[in-house]
């Protein structure tokens, strides 16, 4: 039985959150790799099916300064993503790359999941059909999961005037 979207997006979360922490105390490069390029396709496979799907299904429904912070802070994640995916554990800022991502994620879990006046709260307390939009996240993900498995696409940064990342 598929989740809604709110429960299948928050599973996400918790998930990068473990992987982070297993980064933290990860030894060896090998494992860090590993460790970082699941972050990188957890954090893509998310961020894409939030702009493809959660946020325009939110659009008109939540505050919009709130959706707007959303894509800024996503397309700040994809370019630590690049940054981290066209890297090594051996380059100089490859850790503090990944340090600064979680903190960034971090963040950004807070501002959807905050109490009353986080996006998923707003977003609960709509007319939305979460269950069915949950049903769509899901399909779309695995989708997604099977196809960015084999290579990650370079990141599209929606927010960026001045960078583009692809």
């Amino acid at each position: 039985m598929a989740q809604n979207a709110i429960t299948l997006l928050k599973a996400d979360h918790r998930k990068v959150e473990d992987l982070f922490s297993e980064y933290e105390s990860a030894k060896g490069a090998a494992a860090k790799r590993k460790l970082a390029e699941q972050i990188c396709l957890e954090l893509t496979v998310h961020t894409q099916i939030e702009e493809e799907i959660f946020y325009p299904a939110c659009k008109g429904k939540v505050e919009g300064d709130l959706l707007d912070e959303s894509y800024v802070e996503h397309d700040g994640a994809k370019v630590l993503i690049a940054e981290i995916e066209n890297g090594k554990p051996s380059h100089a800022y490859y850790d503090a790359k990944v340090t600064v991502l979680a903190e960034q994620i971090k963040h950004h879990v807070h501002e959807e999941e905050a109490f009353l006046k986080g996006l998923f709260a707003q977003a609960r307390r709509t007319d939305l059909d979460l269950d069915a939009l949950g049903e769509e996240l899901e399909a779309r993900k695995e989708e997604l999961v099977a196809e960015y498995k084999k290579k990650l696409p370079t990141p599209k940064a929606r927010t960026f005037e001045t960078v583009k990342l692809g």
